[in-house]
């Protein structure tokens, strides 16, 4: 679904395939001494033990190529999001955006004149902003002008980087916004949060208190009687209570997603048949999910790896995966499709790049929702902006994306195995999260409002907080284990992008905000970082979602095996409680295809909706007739992620607030 696409001639399909056989068969070279220059953005000092230098007899990299018309593209992304613009709202069409920002062919030319020059073998790849080379190590430290090195982190955890920044000739570095593939810590990482892996007997009361001391919450982590919400065996919240709690539309299939689909960004294999039985115990026998399973690279069980990288395969994310197809079902019962894309997992960040691209390309998706995710430092500013072209692609086409904020608080890297190569502070965030054309979904908690059995709870007014249980993660040695056992909702400041045109309002810039460029290397001199997250939705796993799933013994790669095979439930074999902001990413996904599906046209990019209701609409805001619930933090234990505090308004806890469905759904206000 989109509205009024706008017709421009494209580049003939025979002249785009042309075009890469001739650059990846070209073969030029360089002019000896050429001068060189640094890549911005290309280094972060590690913040890990040196153990050698890296050499291997084959190693990939991906040049990250700039869009031919940056400037015509900016200037696009502007008025299709300014009202009053004559292409206000007007959406790319399918292919529109490679034709019209897709690299000079003389610009791809020169890069691969000069990478072939080095006695590198050029490849090509999926997108048109990337240029694969394939050599030794040696060759790429040479083309590069880089030493690589391997590292051990203080966890144990080894990973190679290099060890200064990349250069190339200062011909080419105009056209070159990055290198990936220097490094191998763009491990994605699930955003899930299970507190009773073996819930025994007896069957708990579906009322049980939330855990008002440290005592009680270890209780219920060593497998206590726990019960929460109406899922089978209290083991968390129905679709009904979900939709209930957030007050969204009863108005049948309109509202609940028909007319749009969905997407999911997946790195796991999972059981499908588990998506059927949990959709037939909440929407009975008759009710079959609408899904369509589309792989990348091979998917999550293939054979193929980009050369030189290193991938997982098998079951180890399912626990992820199936919750996020669950929630956007339980949002979005009716959507005419929910498409599950599925890569391999891998360490240098190719296949997701591969996934993310193919879902633009696609444009099939009216809203897109990734749970999967890795602190900032790890992935990389070049990686981030290879990303960026991605998802400005996407927002260009109307499509609409969402991330999971973390689930570690303000400190997104405890869960990397890196602990971070960017050693200035420990406050981190994750991508893509942080992207500028991502709407970010932090975590809150319904603490001690447990809903029991009741199939239509209403939303309880002053008792939402921000996800962390008892403000046990905090920036202390115990306090960051805490982060790490129970969760908390992420959110802080982004090192590389800048404050985007759309986050402002009350709360935006406080006393925590930093500015770059020295604290976000892409902004501008002065200009405040991009803060997250921009709204949240419930994902303390004390007060999560029933999810069903069984696992499987399968285990393509050693160590990625099923994540769920291990979660036990004496009284409900298969059923758990979950929480995480996997949870809440999709729930505002699924949220956004349900506005689609109604309004009867692509949203685009969320947040210049969702800050133009916020600022425009201020007068409601919080109240029940508003589009958001303000977590305030006032009167309440659990007030801040660790580091930023809970406010009224805007905060980098929970951004704007949590979701009332029927506002944000139903209404229009002018708005696209």
């Amino acid at each position: 679904m989109r509205r009024r696409r706008v017709s421009f001639a494209t580049l003939c399909a025979t002249v785009v395939a042309g075009l890469t056989a001739a650059t990846v068969g070209g073969v030029g070279a360089a002019a000896a001494g050429s001068p060189m220059a640094q890549i911005a953005g290309t280094y972060l000092p590690a913040n890990s033990t040196v153990t050698g230098q890296y050499s291997s007899s084959s190693m990939a990299v991906e040049v990250v190529l700039q869009p031919g018309n940056a400037a015509g593209l900016a200037s696009l992304l502007a008025n299709q999001y300014t009202p009053g613009s004559s292409q206000y709202g007007r959406w790319l069409a399918r292919g529109q955006f490679t034709a019209e920002f897709a690299p000079s062919p003389a610009a791809t030319q020169a890069v691969v004149n000069y990478l072939t020059s080095q006695g590198l073998k050029v490849a090509a790849t999926s997108s048109p902003f990337l240029i694969r080379a394939v050599g030794s190590s040696a060759q790429i430290e040479s083309a590069f002008a880089t030493p690589i090195d391997t590292y051990r982190s203080a966890g144990g955890t080894s990973f190679i980087a290099n060890a200064a920044p990349a250069s190339m000739p200062t011909s080419v570095v105009p056209d070159v916004l990055g290198v990936v593939g220097l490094s191998n810590t763009v491990r994605l990482q699930d955003s899930v949060q299970v507190a009773q892996h073996h819930r025994g007997s007896p069957h708990p009361s579906c009322e049980t208190p939330y855990p008002a001391n440290l005592s009680e919450l270890e209780a219920i982590f060593a497998g206590g009687a726990y019960g929460y919400g109406g899922g089978p065996a209290c083991t968390g919240l129905t679709p009904s209570q979900t939709n209930s709690i957030y007050s969204a539309p009863q108005a049948g299939p309109r509202t609940q997603g028909a007319g749009a689909t969905s997407a999911v960004f997946e790195l796991s294999a999972y059981n499908q048949s588990d998506i059927t039985t949990w959709a037939h115990t909440f929407y009975g026998s008759h009710y079959m999910p609408r899904i369509t399973n589309i792989n990348v690279d091979g998917g999550p069980l293939g054979t193929y790896c980009p050369p030189s990288d290193q991938c997982v395969y098998g079951y180890g994310g399912d626990i992820e995966v199936e919750a996020d197809v669950e929630q956007e079902l339980a949002i979005a019962p009716d959507i005419n499709d929910l498409e599950v894309y599925n890569a391999p997992n891998d360490y240098y960040g190719f296949t997701e790049l591969d996934e993310y691209y193919q879902i633009a390309e696609d444009d099939s998706a009216d809203s897109i929702s990734s749970s999967w995710a890795e602190c900032e430092p790890d992935v990389g500013q070049s990686y981030a902006e290879a990303e960026n072209l991605i998802f400005e692609q996407m927002a260009a086409q109307g499509q609409s994306m969402f991330a999971s904020s973390g689930d570690t608080g303000a400190y997104d890297c405890l869960r990397d195995g890196t602990e971070g190569l960017y050693a200035s502070h420990p406050q981190q965030v994750s991508d893509p999260a942080t992207q500028p054309w991502v709407t970010s979904v932090g975590g809150t908690s319904l603490e001690s409002d447990n809903p029991g059995s009741n199939p239509r709870p209403a939303y309880p007014n002053g008792v939402e907080t921000i996800w962390n249980e008892l403000n046990l993660c905090n920036g202390s040695a115990a306090g960051l284990s805490a982060c790490t056992t129970y969760g908390a909702g992420g959110g802080g400041d982004s090192i590389f992008w800048g404050k985007p045109a759309y986050q402002r309002g009350l709360g935006v810039i406080n006393s925590h905000t930093t500015f770059g460029p020295s604290n976000c290397s892409l902004a501008a001199a002065g200009q405040a970082c991009r803060e997250v997250p921009d709204v949240s939705a419930n994902a303390d796993e004390l007060t999560g979602y029933a999810e069903y799933c069984t696992g499987s013994s399968v285990q393509r790669t050693a160590g990625y095996g099923s994540a769920c095979i291990g979660i036990t439930d004496a009284a409900a074999p298969g059923w758990f409680q979950i929480g995480g902001t996997s949870l809440s990413s999709p729930l505002w996904g699924a949220l956004f295809a349900d506005r689609d599906g109604f309004q009867g046209y692509r949203s685009g990019n969320a947040n210049y909706l969702l800050y133009a209701l916020y600022n425009d609409n201020f007068y409601n805001y919080g109240r029940s007739s508003g589009d958001f619930h303000d977590i305030t933090g006032v009167r309440q234990l659990e007030n801040q992620n660790g580091y930023y505090p809970v406010t009224p308004g805007y905060d980098q806890a929970t951004g704007l607030g949590t979701p009332n469905m029927t506002a944000l759904i139903t209404g229009d206000r002018g708005y696209f």
